[in-house]
């Protein structure tokens, strides 16, 4: 798989946006809001120098996403608990005042099934990593998405990280990748990715009609979807797993 920045080849901006990648998600992933303070028309362009395709045989089959934010003094000493979703809020206010970047996050990794289990993944973390050092940053920041968490929905995520294997091992697939590859585990973003929409929404979404509220289980998700029929709305929370990579 050849890795291309999408700064030089911004021609393959509408292959890596394009459905063949974005269905590998769950269709309820798709309506966050903050996302479109980094994918929106408006501003992706900005984040180009960060983005990256994964090619094979001139077919797009992979992308990886970075952002630049500052961390470190005032006020931002610590990995937020909101996660993916506060990374991207932290990016976009440092761009409006003017506030240069001090360290770089990684928003995703994503590669269609033929693409998987033979290494590619971490070429395209290993493409985020080389980036965030070229730049002269010493840490990547990773709220991560455990693999197989959608398997234990009702487990809360701070013991979802101690389930180990025989070999003391995390027993995530993902997880035990990137802490085989030296990442390391900082802390519990508990809410990293918030949705909110009508029970409505979240029958398009879904295809779950709703009808009782309560903690629900939908496919996909890594934690029950709290559901009130009486309020018509429904809301997620994600939590993620905060990743660093010392340089």
């Amino acid at each position: 798989m050849e890795i291309i920045p999408l700064n030089r080849r911004p021609d393959l901006i509408p292959h890596v946006l394009s459905e063949d990648l974005n269905c590998v998600w769950p269709n309820f992933m798709r309506h966050d809001p903050v996302a479109k303070l980094y994918f929106g028309e408006a501003v992706f362009l900005g984040y180009l120098d960060y983005a990256f395709a994964g090619v094979i045989d001139g077919n797009v089959v992979g992308r990886a996403f970075g952002i630049p934010f500052f961390f470190g003094r005032n006020g931002r000493t610590e990995l937020p608990d909101g996660g993916w979703d506060q990374m991207i809020r932290w990016a976009h206010e440092d761009k409006l005042i003017g506030r240069a970047p001090t360290t770089m996050g990684a928003l995703e990794v994503t590669l269609r099934p033929e693409a998987r289990g033979i290494g590619n993944a971490l070429k395209m973390l290993g493409a985020l990593k080389t980036c965030a050092r070229n730049l002269g940053f010493f840490d990547i920041f990773i709220p991560v998405r455990p693999s197989q968490k959608h398997l234990n929905k009702t487990i809360s995520m701070r013991d979802y990280i101690n389930l180990k294997r025989s070999d003391g091992a995390p027993a995530d697939s993902w997880l035990r990748t990137h802490i085989n590859s030296g990442g390391k585990i900082v802390k519990v973003a508990p809410y990293s990715m918030t949705i909110v929409g009508s029970i409505s929404e979240w029958s398009q979404w879904t295809g779950i009609p709703f009808e009782q509220s309560g903690m629900i289980e939908v496919d996909g998700a890594l934690a029950p979807v709290s559901v009130s029929i009486e309020q018509d709305y429904a809301v997620y929370v994600e939590p993620n797993i905060w990743v660093q990579y010392s340089m």
